[in-house]
C-alpha cells in the first residue's frame, strides 16, 4: 500500500569485555579494558564511568574503521539467543 511505512526495529550488538576501574587520587574513576587497551574512559563516579563506555567503544570501532585496521578477534559479538553470564558492579547510596 502507498504510504504506508516498514517499522524496522534494528537489534542491538552486546559484546563482553573485561573492564577494570580504577579510583583516581584527585578523586572520580578511569575505566580500562585489558584485552583493549585504546579503550579508556572515565566519569566522577563508578556509575558514570561505566555509563560512558558504550560509547568508548562505539567510538573506537569507529577510529578502527577509519584507519582501515580489523576489529580484534577480542570483541565476539555475543547473541541473544542464549543466556550471556556476566557480572556487573551495583552501586547503593
Amino acid at each position: 500500500m502507498p504510504g504506508k511505512r516498514k517499522t524496522v526495529i534494528k537489534q542491538e550488538t552486546l559484546y563482553k569485555l573485561p573492564l577494570v576501574l580504577e579510583p583516581q587520587p584527585e578523586g572520580g574513576y578511569t575505566l580500562t579494558c585489558p584485552l583493549l587497551p585504546e579503550l579508556i574512559t572515565e566519569g566522577d563516579t563508578a556509575q558514570e564511568a561505566l555509563s560512558n563506555v558504550p560509547n568508548a567503544l562505539a567510538a573506537l570501532l569507529a577510529a578502527y574503521q577509519h584507519l582501515g585496521r580489523p576489529i580484534p578477534e577480542v570483541l565476539k559479538q555475543n547473541n541473544l539467543e542464549s543466556p550471556l553470564w556476566l557480572e556487573s558492579l551495583v552501586a547503593l547510596r
